[in-house]
C-alpha cells in the first residue's frame, strides 16, 4: 500500500519547507521504505529545498509527448514511460523526486497537470510514500491530478486569508468527492500573540489542527544562504514541531507499511 501525503494551502504560508521536512522525518523513521517527492507546483523550489538538482520537469516534455517519434497510442505510451523514468526522475540516496515545473512556451497548464497525473498513475504504485508539495491555489484538486490521499496537510499562518483559503481547499475536496483520508491544518510561523485568535477561529470552522511550527531563526538564516532546508539540525524548532506532527501521524501510517 502506498501512504500520499499532500501539503497545501495559500502561496507564502511554508509549504515547501514543511513538505521537505516531512521527507527528512520519513526517511528515519521508516528507513527501509521507498520515498517518492513530488513539487507539483510550476514555480519548482523544492529541490532546492531537498538539495538535489534534476534535468528535465514533467513541462518540459510537453512537446515531445504531444508529438513523439511514433504517434500511435501504444508507442506513444511507451515514450511517456521511458522519458519519465529516464529523463525525469531523480533518484537520490534516500528518496525519488519529480517536478511539474512550466509548459513548455504559452498556454495553460493543463496539459501539465494531465500529465502529472499520468505520472503519479504510473509511479506511486511502486512507493510506500508520495510526498506532493502542491501549488498554490485549488488547480490540483479541480483537475483531479491526485485521485486518492491518505493525509492532506493545509497549511495556515497567522492571516485570515490562509484561513478562508484553507476552507476553499476543504469544500472542494468534498465537492469533488476526492478520496481524501484526513484533513488536518498546520499553523506555521506562529505568532504567540495571535495564536489565541487563530485556533479559535480555525476550531469555529471545524478544522484539526495536528500542530504548530514557530518562527525558525535557522529556517531564516538558511533560507538566505541557499542551504536546503532539509539538512536543518535537529535542536531546529522547525525540524522538532514536524517531528511532532508525524509521532501524531503515526497511528495512521503504520498499519499501511
Amino acid at each position: 500500500m502506498t501512504f500520499i501525503i499532500t501539503v497545501t494551502g495559500k502561496g507564502g504560508t511554508g509549504k515547501t519547507l514543511i513538505a521537505s521536512l516531512i521527507v527528512k522525518h520519513l526517511t528515519r523513521m521508516f528507513k527501509d521504505s521507498s520515498i517518492l517527492v513530488v513539487d507539483a507546483d510550476s514555480n519548482t523550489n523544492l529541490n532546492c529545498a531537498l538539495g538535489i538538482s534534476f534535468k528535465k520537469t514533467l513541462g518540459d516534455l510537453r512537446e515531445e509527448f504531444i508529438n513523439p517519434p511514433d504517434s500511435s497510442s501504444g508507442a506513444k505510451d511507451l515514450y511517456f514511460e521511458s522519458m519519465l523514468y529516464e529523463e525525469v526522475l531523480v533518484e537520490s540516496e534516500y528518496f525519488d523526486f519529480i517536478a511539474m515545473g512550466r509548459p513548455e512556451g504559452p498556454g495553460c497548464y493543463c496539459y501539465v497537470n494531465h500529465l502529472l497525473r499520468h505520472a503519479l498513475d504510473r509511479l506511486t504504485k511502486n512507493y510506500d510514500f508520495v510526498v506532493i508539495d502542491c501549488e498554490a491555489g485549488l488547480e490540483h484538486l479541480s483537475r483531479r491530478t491526485m485521485r486518492n490521499i491518505d493525509v492532506m496537510l493545509i497549511v495556515v499562518d497567522s492571516s485570515i486569508r490562509s484561513i478562508i483559503t484553507a476552507e476553499r481547499i476543504r469544500e472542494l475536496s468534498k465537492e469533488l468527492e476526492l478520496s481524501v483520508g484526513n484533513i488536518y491544518v498546520v499553523i506555521n510561523r506562529v505568532n504567540k500573540h495571535i495564536l489565541p485568535q487563530l485556533l479559535e477561529e480555525l476550531l469555529r470552522r471545524d478544522f484539526k489542527i495536528i500542530g504548530s511550527i514557530p518562527e525558525d531563526p535557522m529556517v531564516i538564516d538558511y533560507d538566505f544562504k541557499g542551504k536546503p532546508l532539509i539538512d536543518l539540525p535537529d535542536n531546529s524548532l522547525a525540524v522538532k514541531s514536524v517531528g511532532d506532527i508525524l509521532s501524531r501521524l503515526y497511528p495512521l501510517i503504520k498499519p499501511m507499511i
